[in-house]
């Protein structure tokens, strides 16, 4: 087992934090001041439009919290995970792969590598134990940057995710990838979720890996350098697929109650005709219940 440790205390940044507490998980918004509770959790957050979500956010009442342990900033959430989008991301899987091929032309289509990574109930919080498998000989952290959308599309907020991977599984054929990506305690995120709102682009994206207290490992990139922006990532998972989290009914029943203008220029409450006729559109904004996704440096 290895470990995602947690930002030092005093440098955490201002978020969204899921905390445990003796009544269950309650969400908070942190900062240098100090907590302030929500009455609401994040699945409702993301089924709310931006701006509501946001004064959601303001209004939070100041609130006395004790060391209660920080949870995985996830309730309800799937997470999605999109690949080779850095050239430097190209270049080493060509490395790698016994068939290198595949990863330079995912590089340059217009349709990206998504894969799914892990339903919430499988992602840990940063500090515990992450997964590594018994039966890969090569498995390294990947540092990413997470981009929470809300059901509408819009970027909520950001978070740091460490997607753990069995390299030696997937680079004996890619057609492994499942395997390499998706098993237990393989996803971690936290502590906190970023507001959108309250940063600005491009990041800076670092990861730096401890032995017995001795640094054997340090890289960085920028966000400046990926091949795709995060809404075509979005846009591209979101084309064809719905995400039947909590927060996916009051979605859809806004979109009964006040229709949505589709690429065919009309508003349509129809259910059948705002599933199937704009299936695999990238540019759909309808879209489907909340969901996280991680932009990769692999």
């Amino acid at each position: 087992m290895s470990r995602t440790d947690p930002v030092p205390a005093g440098r955490a940044p201002a978020g969204l934090v899921r905390l445990r507490s003796a009544a269950g998980p309650r969400w908070v918004v942190r900062d240098r001041d100090g907590d302030r509770a929500l009455d609401v959790g994040l699945a409702q957050l993301l089924a709310m439009p931006l701006r509501e979500a946001r004064d959601r956010l303001d209004a939070a009442v100041p609130v006395a919290v004790d060391d209660s342990a920080v949870l995985a900033p996830v309730d309800e959430q799937e997470i999605w995970a999109a690949g080779v989008t850095y050239e430097r991301s190209r270049a080493g899987r060509v490395g790698e792969a016994t068939d290198g091929t595949v990863y330079d032309r995912v590089y340059r289509a217009e349709r990206p590598e998504l894969f799914f990574k892990a339903p919430a109930a499988r992602v840990v919080a940063a500090g515990e134990p992450v997964g590594i498998r018994a039966d890969s000989s090569w498995n390294v952290p990947e540092g990413e940057l997470g981009l929470v959308l809300n059901s509408d599309g819009e970027l909520f907020g950001y978070v740091v995710g460490n997607d753990m991977s069995s390299r030696s599984i997937e680079g004996t054929n890619p057609l492994y990838l499942p395997q390499a990506k998706v098993y237990d305690r393989s996803c971690a995120l936290g502590p906190a979720i970023v507001p959108a709102w309250l940063v600005h682009g491009p990041f800076d994206v670092t990861l730096t890996i401890s032995r017995a207290g001795t640094e054997v490992f340090a890289g960085a990139t920028s966000t400046a350098a990926m091949t795709r922006t995060p809404q075509e990532l979005a846009g591209w998972l979101t084309a064809a697929l719905e995400f039947p989290a909590g927060a996916g009914a009051a979605h859809r029943h806004r979109d009964r109650a006040r229709g949505r203008l589709h690429p065919c220029g009309r508003r349509c409450r129809d259910d059948r005709h705002r599933r199937y006729r704009h299936a695999g559109e990238p540019g759909d904004r309808r879209r489907p219940p909340d969901l996280i996704g991680l932009t990769k440096e692999r």
